[in-house]
């Protein structure tokens, strides 16, 4: 990851820890909107939707949460700019939870009750967007676009859930048969004893079955925090796994296939995507060299897919850095947008809800995304890559 990127995630979090915390609502888009309102711009009465982030800015996950929320306030200005002249504007409010679920929960409340927001979006880590959901149940609202969120949301008895990415069990069959295919049947799995660690193996797990592999050899969850890790990894690799599967933030990441590394270890290494590439590059460097992790967007480098150009050209006009973090966040909440104008000005929640679960096949630019809750994600690939030792991203 490059210096000015993390100089710039800690300008902006730093800026709506201050209380900032409006998201992206262009100056410029704002003044036509409220020509626009006035009747200059012939879209009558204007409407101005709201949607709640509660995102990690700081924590453990912050350099993901900040990316994440960064292409998201990209999307938002991008929407306004496009739907000034009809009076249909978004505000992205965003408040920092530090990863933690307890101030999610209480985010969650505070943006539905005391800020009003017309919908929750883009809550990151597993944990919180248990929380998320649950708010939003309470309140007879939306939860929209969760960030690494638990399968048991994709169920459905959560009608008011909509996932933007695939669910963790899409991503375990792609590195199970990854696995299978190149003749790897012996498979461990070493995650982060919370929320999202217990979800990451529930779909290990659920994937081995249903490819009708031979059960792993050896689990570990361990805190994040503590000394723990140690004799974890050593049960493990007294199993001697051919790969390791890993379901833990870039810290427990890193810490564990340097020290699996340091003891000998040969077999492979296979993530999933909620690691972040920048942050776990940033803290192994070379040592990253080999390492599988599997990704639910396009790669953010220039291509000819319209919605990775429509990204990178909005990088170019920010003083950003492109991540995948940052164009799956750029996709999240142009779905958003999308979703309010095709349920238009006058929408109440349940006229929302309705819209977005009808948008099952939605192209978002080259990329399409199913909405619908209680499905399973088949229409686009998730991409399984590497990264080099000098940061080369490889397939």
């Amino acid at each position: 990851m490059n210096t000015s990127r993390r100089e710039w995630l800690g300008k902006a979090g730093g800026a709506l820890l201050l209380g900032s915390g409006m998201g992206s609502v262009a100056g410029s888009a704002m003044a036509q909107a409220a020509r626009a309102a006035s009747g200059g711009g012939g879209g009558g009465a204007a409407r101005v939707v709201l949607l709640g982030q509660s995102v990690p800015l700081t924590g453990g996950a912050g350099e993901i949460g900040s990316a994440f929320a960064a292409g998201s306030r990209l999307a938002v200005t991008d929407f306004n700019e496009r739907n000034a002249a009809t009076g249909l504007q978004l505000k992205l409010l965003q408040l920092d939870d530090g990863y933690d679920a307890a101030r999610a929960t209480a985010n969650a409340r505070t943006l539905l009750t005391t800020n009003k927001a017309d919908m929750l979006f883009g809550f990151v880590g597993t944990a919180s967007s248990e929380a998320g959901a649950s708010v939003a149940t309470q309140q007879g609202s939306l939860l929209f676009a969760p960030f690494a969120a638990s399968d048991t949301l994709r169920a459905a008895d959560h009608p008011n859930v909509f996932h933007v990415r695939p669910g963790m069990i899409d991503e375990a069959l792609k590195i199970v048969r990854q696995c299978a295919t190149v003749g790897q049947t012996r498979v461990a799995l070493v995650g982060d004893d919370d929320a999202m660690g217990r979800a990451g193996l529930a779909a290990v797990e659920q994937a081995i079955t249903e490819l009708k592999l031979p059960p792993m050899v050896a689990t570990a969850l361990v805190p994040p925090s503590g000394d723990k890790l140690d004799a974890a990894l050593k049960t493990v690799q007294s199993k001697s796994p051919q790969a390791i599967v890993l379901v833990s933030l870039s810290g427990t990441t890193a810490n564990a296939i340097r020290k699996l590394r340091k003891s000998g270890y040969a077999g492979n290494f296979m993530a999933f995507s909620i690691v972040g590439i920048d942050p776990l590059y940033a803290t192994l460097g070379k040592d990253i060299g080999g390492i599988v992790i599997s990704q639910v967007v396009p790669s953010p480098r220039p291509s000819a897919i319209p919605i990775v150009k429509e990204y990178l050209a909005a990088i170019d006009n920010s003083d950003q850095a492109a991540s995948y973090e940052g164009l799956e966040g750029f996709i999240a909440a142009k779905a958003a947008g999308e979703a309010v104008r095709r349920a238009g000005r006058g929408f109440t929640t349940a006229s929302l809800q309705r819209v977005m679960t009808g948008m099952t096949d939605y192209d978002v630019g080259g990329f399409r995304i199913n909405l619908r809750p209680g499905l399973r994600d088949n229409v686009r690939s998730i991409d399984l890559i590497s990264i080099s030792a000098d940061g080369r991203v490889l397939r």
